[in-house]
């Protein structure tokens, strides 16, 4: 049985690279690089199979682990204070791949498919990746 649930959490955030001098910030990053950051309403999508026989024990278990471990940690926060975003850009890519990274060890009875981040109406971002 394959599952996706769908969750929201707002964050603002800042996209700038130390590595970049200011004039190069904003070349790439153009309006993100706002020295206020910006926020998204974020919407995540959570795929998951299980042979646990049980949809509704599945979904229990997975809305309270994305709960605890994804949206008590980024809602209404700025992503940028994050330590996980310490040496990385809060782009959707690497947000994605981190709530894979924070997801898949704490799932118990399923097993981690795809996560899926919406940050605007045009940018989706996935992630499917090593369990």
């Amino acid at each position: 049985m394959t599952i996706t649930r769908r969750y929201r959490f707002c964050a603002a955030h800042r996209l700038h690279s130390d590595s970049l001098s200011a004039e190069e910030n904003q070349r790439v990053f153009g309006k993100c690089n706002n020295p206020n950051g910006h926020g998204h309403n974020y919407v995540v999508f959570v795929t998951v199979t299980s042979d646990e026989v049980g949809e509704m024990a599945v979904i229990e278990r997975l809305d309270q682990t994305v709960g605890e471990t994804v949206l008590a940690r980024f809602d209404h926060q700025d992503l940028n204070s994050d330590p996980a975003f310490a040496n990385r850009t809060t782009t959707g890519e690497n947000l994605v791949k981190l709530i894979w990274d924070l997801l898949a060890p704490k799932l118990s009875g399923a097993r981690l498919n795809k996560v899926g981040v919406v940050e605007t109406r045009d940018n989706y971002f996935e992630y499917v990746g090593e369990a």
